[in-house]
């Protein structure tokens, strides 16, 4: 919009400077901006220079990367302090966020007319927090956060097909995935409930519901409702996974439509519920995912909702 102060925080090791330059001049439209630049480091996810962005006086704040970029900014973002809007430039091989709130993948020039005309819209933020290689984080997460097969495909992905092929790769991974996604009995409270003891090999605490391929996974999640919707897979054998595949496709996508069902559809193996914040402790350490990034092993974790935390383009 005119006279806003962009500053563009742009991963160097998915875009070159020079080509984000070229896009925006070609998005430009006659709108007046004045624009800042400002590079991540392997040391540096996004963090540290969208709080200088900030600083500096910015009024938008474009994360110009994949999903770990677009995850480090809105963290910073989300804080207290900060008044600026999110604006998204995906680079990546999920760019999950952008896929749900249909930012234009694939054409950057496209994706910067969005920033610089776009109207912003409030979306809510998860909290992780969950002892880490020893040490306590908080981590955010704008999409799903989780362990079981989406951990695993994350850590059995191949990096060198990723980058050939793009999400098809995590594909690739799925049946080790499911392989390594052995049932456990695991300890659960919902909105500071009492404890349940539950059956899963997978769960899933999402604020969006798309995955790659437009595969809608949670239905019912809307990023600006409040709330996280909760999935919990429990499928063993063939017989499962069949259960599984009928909730997904069935219940839960063509019947929902033909129905117009507000709410998902729990399974013998697919429970789906809602909460404001969620508590789990596991019977042995799981790797936990947030916006496929792999943090490493855990016992425990808790998850919360930040409501209304981010203004997003």
């Amino acid at each position: 919009m005119a006279g806003d102060r962009i500053a563009i925080v742009w991963n160097p090791s998915k875009v070159k400077r020079e080509d984000l330059e070229q896009a925006l001049r070609a998005a430009h439209g006659g709108e007046s901006a004045e624009v800042s630049w400002w590079e991540t480091t392997r040391e540096d996810a996004g963090q540290e220079v969208a709080g200088d962005a900030l600083a500096s006086g910015a009024d938008v704040v474009v994360a110009a990367g994949g999903d770990g970029t677009v995850r480090a900014v809105a963290e910073r973002l989300a804080q207290p302090d900060a008044e600026a809007e999110l604006a998204i430039i995906p680079l990546g091989t999920g760019n999950l966020l952008a896929r749900n709130l249909e930012v234009p993948l694939g054409n950057l020039s496209s994706a910067f007319r969005r920033v610089l005309t776009g109207e912003a819209r409030t979306i809510d933020l998860g909290w992780v927090e969950a002892e880490i290689d020893g040490s306590a984080q908080r981590r955010a997460f704008a999409v799903m956060a989780g362990f079981g097969i989406d951990a695993h495909m994350i850590v059995e992905t191949d990096d060198d097909l990723k980058g050939r092929v793009g999400w098809l790769a995590y594909v690739e991974s799925l049946g080790r995935a499911v392989s390594a996604s052995e049932v456990v009995e695991l300890e659960i409270s919902v909105d500071g409930g009492e404890a349940e003891s539950v059956a899963g090999h997978t769960l899933l605490v999402g604020n969006c519901g798309m995955l790659q391929g437009g595969f809608t996974l949670l239905p019912d999640a809307d990023p600006s409702d409040g709330e996280l919707d909760l999935l919990l897979l429990s499928a063993e054998g063939v017989a499962g996974w069949l259960d599984t595949f009928r909730s997904f496709v069935w219940d839960n996508g063509i019947r929902r439509l033909l129905s117009r069902s507000e709410r998902a559809e729990s399974a013998e193996t697919t429970t789906h519920a809602r909460a404001r914040s969620v508590r789990v402790a596991l019977p042995e350490p799981r790797v936990l995912e947030i916006d496929g990034e792999d943090l490493g092993e855990v016992r425990a974790f808790s998850i919360e909702i930040q409501a209304a935390a981010l203004r997003i383009r």
